[in-house]
């Protein structure tokens, strides 16, 4: 079984869903003895298929159009990469990106679309794996056809490391610049602001515990002293006390920390959709049958009001009057 995947960059960065891309695809392709190709569309194309040259990565093709994303562009180079390379499977990121043009990929190829996987296999027949009703749910999607389109959850797969020594080519998708409708002005991250929470090692999150916006405070000064990233769950955002752009959880980011703070976060499961990633979890709550501790390493039963200045102290600050 051959697979191509797509990796993704942003403002001139690859995604780290491109890397977990390569290590689906290399599982599937595994299955069956088949072939890899990772494919990066736009950018310094050269640059980044250095850094997609990653070990199981057996073709990384290069289609060097434009900067940054465009659905128009993305759609013909991708059916364009589909037809020269002739996949079993097609992977793509299940990012905002991913979602914009993977659908009119899978139509213009013809092909069964499968999104937000967690899990692919293959016996001879595909089985994706897909979580359902707020993640209470996993179900198995069996797809009846040869070739099929798949959209993975970033943070469900470990990146792919190391160097392999891939084969590297050049691919002209002799782009119809008269069906490009769209043009890319400008970059604007949603909610304003330059945090991606998404690239931070360290998160410090605060959830509906913390009772009042002001008390914000004291969660912030424990991430400013650990040098974290302050992010939230989604009452926080929909309060108006901290921007779109800092919630993590299904309508929000979905994050893979080194670490992972949950301040006063109950674990909805809307919520651990985004951060069940973490390589670490701490939690900190009054309440010890929370959600949380079903999937924390390690868990402080207590007020938040008390641990925080305790551990901003600890570490050398000093903490806020809240």
């Amino acid at each position: 079984m051959s697979v191509l995947a797509i990796a993704e960059h942003r403002r001139g960065e690859l995604r780290d869903v491109s890397f977990e891309l390569a290590t689906a695809g290399r599982e599937l392709a595994d299955a069956t003895d088949g072939d890899l190709h990772l494919a990066v569309i736009g950018g310094e194309v050269g640059e980044f298929a250095d850094r997609l040259d990653r070990e199981g990565v057996d073709v990384v093709h290069t289609v060097d159009e434009g900067e940054e994303f465009n659905h128009d562009v993305y759609t013909q180079a991708v059916a364009a990469l589909y037809d020269e390379v002739e996949p079993d499977v097609l992977l793509m990121p299940n990012s905002v990106n991913g979602l914009d043009y993977a659908p009119a990929v899978a139509n213009r190829l013809s092909l069964p679309l499968v999104t937000d996987a967690i899990d692919i296999e293959s016996d001879g027949v595909l089985s994706v794996t897909r979580e359902k009703y707020g993640s209470k749910v996993e179900t198995v999607v069996e797809v009846d056809a040869d070739r099929a389109a798949v959209t993975v959850r970033p943070g469900e797969w470990p990146p792919a490391e190391g160097t392999n020594g891939a084969d590297v080519r050049e691919f002209d998708a002799e782009i119809d610049e008269s069906a490009v409708r769209s043009t890319v002005t400008g970059f604007q991250e949603v909610g304003g602001g330059d945090v991606d929470i998404t690239e931070a090692e360290v998160l410090v999150s605060v959830g509906r515990g913390i009772e009042e916006e002001e008390n914000i405070a004291l969660v912030e000064a424990l991430a400013d002293t650990l040098d974290a990233t302050l992010s939230s769950s989604r009452p926080i955002v929909d309060n108006g006390w901290l921007p779109k752009n800092r919630q993590v959880g299904q309508s929000g980011k979905q994050v893979t920390p080194e670490v992972y703070i949950a301040i006063g976060i109950s674990g909805a499961v809307q919520h651990v959709a985004g951060m069940k990633g973490a390589e670490t979890i701490v939690a900190i709550n009054t309440d010890p049958n929370a959600p949380i501790y079903d999937l924390a390493d390690y868990g402080i039963v207590d007020d938040l009001f008390d641990v925080v200045p305790a551990l901003i102290e600890a570490f050398g600050g000093e903490p806020p009057e809240v």
